[in-house]
């Protein structure tokens, strides 16, 4: 059982074989035969990978052609073939009874010497141009009736299925063992740490390096390629610990849990399985679908009812790929969600934050790691009063810039909750012992005197702050948000390290406090990646429900973490959470969006347009009755009549191009089945794939 109280079953990782253990009684017998054994390590570096298009699947994908072939019925197959089998039949038989002459004997007669006649030469030979006559016409008429097509279509049939071997053919790379082999370290080798590889693939060989292992490792030699001075560091490491060096700072070299299908190699977790079905494009039917960094940076919107999976089939598999991208060193993940949410158990994060749980180890730091009191200001001003309409956040900064700035420079910190509560109520004690301590500093005296001279007066946003900050300063969250340095704040300034975070809000009991907190983590998040100095690790924020978290400023600074390395999951149980004038914008600002079955059509609507139309070519047929004017003819059509129970018809095909939409609304309300979601995908590199009906994973 998991930390959060959760039955879990964790699958074999790669490099990694499960021991037997006996079952308890009362349990049924063992099966007959084994299970399927994970790839060794070698084995899973080895395998084919190749892509076509953003969110392929890369671990043994096979492209497929662009266009469709026209396939021709079995049903008209078995006819045509019928026919041409009778018509050479029918030829056979004249030519053999002489109907047609000798002529197909004469080559015969002129290359056979007549001493050969009523011999057994002669009779060899006949029956060798007989057979080779006969093979003319079976190659011909064969041909002409599309024998091979059909036998291979038969031989594709379930017969066929039923006789393959249990075990799929070898589809690793050639080369094993060779100079090329990825698991022999040949970048390594070519370095010159001839000794350092070998450890290291001793060390794969063993069984004791995992696919985090090797990600790792690889990512530390990246660096010692961009940096030659720490080529010394890392051969001693790799020397001393093997699988184990450069370990993360956390200790962990895997998760306690997996949930999900991932490929570090490519940096993808797999997320379900194209439909094969004529409303997908034809390349991308059947195909696996996977996540990776490189369209989660684009960020992701994704819109379902609840019950339909967004937690267990989208945001428990990203946030589980990116931890696991952490521990390799490549990324930053936060996950964001309500308590209890199953985004994984404790022991697969580095900081848990649950606010409003006195047993938390880890506090929240209210001004995410800032210094400068305007930034702070700007940060609180978007997460308290940016959703309440009629308020300007700028002038809610200012006012809020107005405190911090005197305050810190008092106390050389930013204020506590209750504390800042009493500056925006401006109860005078709380101002007159400001001052006593701001003595002979003359610009931050000034900025408290603006400050008491705007409170109480018309549009003045204090006491819209104060109410949203009373919101915090509840008996649940006293010793929270701690800014004497007593307690263990964490603030989002942590993303330039391969940190893996999950913050528990109160949703519970104080919903309206914790869709506070998410706005500010959102903001937080957007100023924390945007000024990164070191944008090597992906940074992502992943939100299991982002209702009324949204705001102007937020979704503008969403468009911005595309250049800042860095992206955002949002998932929402409908678009009316957020504002009606702010849908059209999320869903430009985001290059992925995803519906989940059961949207409604106001929802599809939104998605339709967003994903706009595309020209299909369509076929109208029409049927016209034939009247015949001969009696003959009138008298066939009757008995065709008569026997087909139709009138004798003739059909108009009118081929025109035209546009449509590639989704409309009531298509997605009605024709996207349980666990199913409509995708669309976008790359940091601007590649696009147009939306996928995706069978989830998890899902029959």
């Amino acid at each position: 059982m998991d930390t959060d109280g959760t039955h879990e079953t964790r699958p074999p990782r790669v490099g990694h074989v499960p021991r037997p253990a006996s079952p308890p009684p009362g349990l049924p017998p063992k099966p007959s035969h084994a299970p399927t054994a994970a790839p060794t390590l070698g084995d899973w570096l080895r395998h084919p990978r190749s892509s076509d298009g953003p969110g392929v699947w890369t671990y043994g994908h096979v492209p497929r052609a662009a266009e469709e072939p026209e396939e021709t019925p079995t049903r008209q197959l078995i006819s045509g073939a019928l026919i041409s089998l009778l018509a050479g039949l029918l030829l056979w038989s004249l030519l053999w009874n002489g109907y047609l002459g000798a002529f197909w004997l004469w080559p015969l007669y002129m290359f056979t010497p007549d001493s050969w006649a009523g011999k057994l030469p002669s009779v060899v030979a006949s029956y060798v141009w007989y057979g080779m006559v006969a093979t003319v016409l079976v190659i011909g008429f064969g041909r002409l009736g599309r024998w091979p097509e059909l036998g291979r279509r038969l031989l594709s049939s379930r017969v066929l299925r039923a006789v393959q071997p249990a075990h799929p053919a070898d589809t690793t790379r050639p080369g094993a063992g060779g100079p090329d082999d990825p698991a022999r370290w040949p970048q390594l080798r070519a370095a010159g740490l001839g000794e350092v590889a070998e450890r290291l693939e001793a060390e794969a060989g063993g069984g004791r390096m995992n696919d985090v292992d090797y990600t790792r490792i690889r990512r530390a030699w990246d660096s010692v390629r961009v940096d030659p001075s720490r080529m010394r560091a890392f051969a001693d490491a790799v020397r001393d610990k093997g699988a184990a060096a450069c370990v993360h700072p956390s200790g962990a070299r895997d998760l306690p849990v997996r949930a999900a299908r991932h490929d570090l190699l490519a940096r993808q977790v797999l997320l379900g399985t194209v439909e094969d079905g004529t409303r997908n494009p034809y390349p991308r039917r059947g195909t696996a679908l996977a996540l990776d960094p490189d369209v989660l940076g684009t960020s992701l919107l994704a819109v379902g009812p609840s019950g339909t999976g967004k937690t267990r089939q989208l945001v428990r598999p990203v946030v589980e790929s990116l931890s696991l991208q952490a521990l390799a060193g490549q990324a930053a993940v936060v996950a964001v969600g309500a308590a209890g949410a199953q985004l994984g158990p404790d022991a697969a994060f580095d900081v848990v934050v649950r606010v409003g749980d006195p047993a938390s180890v880890y506090d929240l730091d209210l001004y995410g790691g800032a210094t400068d009191p305007d930034e702070a200001a700007t940060l609180l001003a978007e997460a308290f009063v940016g959703d309440v309409p009629g308020i300007d956040v700028r002038r809610a900064a200012t006012a809020l810039a107005q405190l911090l700035g005197p305050f810190r420079a008092a106390y050389e910190r930013f204020p506590a909750v209750p504390e800042l509560r009493e500056l925006l109520d401006g109860l005078p004690t709380a101002f007159d012992a400001l001052r006593r301590d701001l003595a002979g500093q003359h610009a931050m005296l000034r900025e408290l005197d603006a400050r008491a001279r705007q409170h109480g007066a018309p549009a003045d946003p204090g006491p819209a702050l104060a109410d949203r900050v009373a919101l915090l300063d509840r008996p649940a969250f006293a010793g929270f948000f701690d800014t004497t340095g007593q307690g263990r704040p964490f603030s989002l300034r942590a993303l330039e390290h391969p940190i893996r975070v999950r913050v528990d809000l109160p949703e519970r009991g104080h919903a309206d406090a914790s869709r506070m907190l998410a706005r500010l983590l959102l903001a937080q998040f957007n100023a924390a990646a945007a000024a990164r100095t070191d944008r090597s690790l992906f940074a992502f924020l992943a939100f299991d429900d982002a209702s009324h978290t949204l705001t102007a400023g937020t979704v503008r600074g969403v468009q911005r973490l595309r250049s800042a390395h860095a992206g955002v999951l949002l998932t929402l149980r409908t678009l009316d959470d957020v504002p009606e004038e702010l849908r059209t914008p999320l869903l430009g600002s985001v290059g992925c969006r995803m519906a989940f079955s059961g949207v409604t059509t106001w929802d599809g609507k939104r998605f339709a347009e967003a994903w706009g139309t595309e020209w299909v070519e369509t076929r109208d047929v029409t049927h016209r009755t034939v009247f015949a004017d001969q009696p003959l003819t009138r008298l066939m059509h009757s008995f065709r009549k008569l026997v087909t129970g139709k009138a004798v018809t003739t059909d108009a095909v009118t081929v025109r191009q035209v546009e449509r939409e590639r989704w409309s609304a009531s298509d997605l309300a009605h024709a996207v089945p349980p666990g199913h979601a409509v995708l669309s995908l976008t790359s940091v590199r601007g590649e696009r794939a147009a939306p996928l009906l995706v069978r989830l994973a998890g899902t029959s």
